[in-house]
């Protein structure tokens, strides 16, 4: 389906924006070293917080999933959300520049450019008095965690109550190309879910096995068997991961132990697949482990759903993008990653934009992967994230419209 070129309103207003965008790019950036150099992890955003509410001056700011807050540009009535994620990762940061955290918490996934270009982007914003529609800036806590920050934002019907048309995010992301930015119809981030699996045998010694029941071979086996059920159960064309991230079993060297367990995620880009790989799960682990005498507990928990981009929004949207000279993805960049925006889904039709801080670029570190200690987009990434987000807020209009 061919992407119709935008209007001549819609041009209008996102010129304007750019106009009063660009002045605020140098205070977004010294934004962003203040915001970096002070970290808080999921469930503690409130300092955070409270330095962008500061940086808000005269829009009140309304409380959202007790960590976060949004706030309100534009006339009453239909509007679009812009989220921007408030949380860093417990992860210390090696990045070696002046402004780095010196905590054990760090924004190695970007979180801190999105913020910078939210601000500017609302900062903008006051400035057209005949803002033709609402924009909601939304600063959500708890992205890296569970329970998710956008389930309660949704669950508190706040931006039903602001009459969300559409909501629009967007995240950096090394293996796009610096300044290119992905968007595509569709599923672009994975469901994700994540399973605990508790093998309970019978103690012994290491010398006399055949009077014991070892809970970890049986754990062996189900780490082995769980990588069949993609390969061998899962449609090929279909992306689908399990991946075992925690073993623990045991306190000593010649002791059998009596319990053993594994944790893990599954990653899905289908409903089917997801359902299919949940009850996969619970049999492989109940059979392998009543095999051999032993007995599994399995423990199933659902987490964010496949993150689906609204076909609309992109057809609104990469025109707008182009025009502001960022290049559009030929190939849409889509991973098996999971995000907390897809929740947002249920409210309004979303769009997850991947703005793309991959290659060469002064300043920036972009060889290595999101979550890496060394991970540090370049300051020209805030500036693409918010032209990014202003082409975003100008689709929605026109969806909402």
């Amino acid at each position: 389906m061919a992407s119709s070129w935008p209007s001549d309103p819609a041009k209008l207003l996102l010129a304007r924006l750019v106009a009063h965008l660009e002045p605020e790019l140098p205070h977004a950036e010294a934004l962003r070293r203040e915001l970096h150099r002070h970290p808080d992890l999921s469930g503690s955003e409130r300092p955070t917080a409270e330095r962008l509410r500061h940086a808000l001056p005269n829009l009140r700011a309304t409380r959202v999933a007790d960590t976060g807050f949004m706030v309100r540009v534009g006339p009453p009535g239909p509007a679009v959300a812009v989220r921007a994620e408030l949380d860093a990762l417990p992860v210390v940061e090696r990045t070696g520049v002046e402004w780095a955290s010196t905590t054990k918490a760090a924004h190695a996934c970007g979180h801190d450019v999105h913020m910078a270009a939210l601000w500017a982007l609302l900062r903008a914003a006051r400035h057209i008095e005949d803002l033709p529609i609402g924009l909601v800036g939304l600063f959500q806590p708890r992205e890296e965690t569970q329970p998710s920050g956008a389930e309660d934002v949704v669950g508190s019907q706040l931006l039903a109550e602001q009459e969300v048309r559409a909501v629009i995010g967007a995240h950096v992301q090394p293996r796009v190309p610096n300044g290119v930015v992905s968007t595509g119809a569709g599923a672009v981030n994975a469901a994700a879910d994540q399973f605990d699996i508790v093998i309970h045998g019978q103690p012994g010694h290491g010398a006399y096995p055949h009077v014991a029941i070892d809970p970890v071979p049986v754990l062996a086996s189900i780490v082995l068997g769980l990588q069949e059920l993609v390969g061998r159960t899962i449609d090929p064309i279909h992306p689908a991961v399990i991946t075992v991230g925690h073993i623990e079993a045991g306190t000593a060297h010649n002791i059998i132990p009596e319990t053993g367990s594994l944790h893990g995620v599954i990653r899905t880009m289908h409903e089917s697949d997801r359902t299919h790989l949940h009850a996969a799960i619970r049999r492989l682990a109940e059979h392998t482990a009543a095999a051999r005498g032993a007995h599994a507990e399995v423990s199933l928990i659902v987490g964010d759903p496949v993150l689906n981009n609204d076909r609309r929004l992109v057809q609104f949207v990469d025109p707008l993008l182009g025009h502001l000279g960022l290049p559009v993805a030929h190939e849409p960049f889509r991973s098996c990653g999971a995000d907390d925006f897809s929740h947002y889904s249920r409210i309004a039709p979303i769009l997850m934009m991947f703005v793309g801080t991959g290659g060469p670029s002064t300043g920036a570190r972009h060889r290595v992967g999101l979550h890496h200690p060394t991970f540090l987009p370049g300051e020209e990434s805030i500036r693409h994230m918010a032209l990014a987000l202003a082409a975003g807020v100008v689709g929605g209009a026109q969806l909402a419209h």
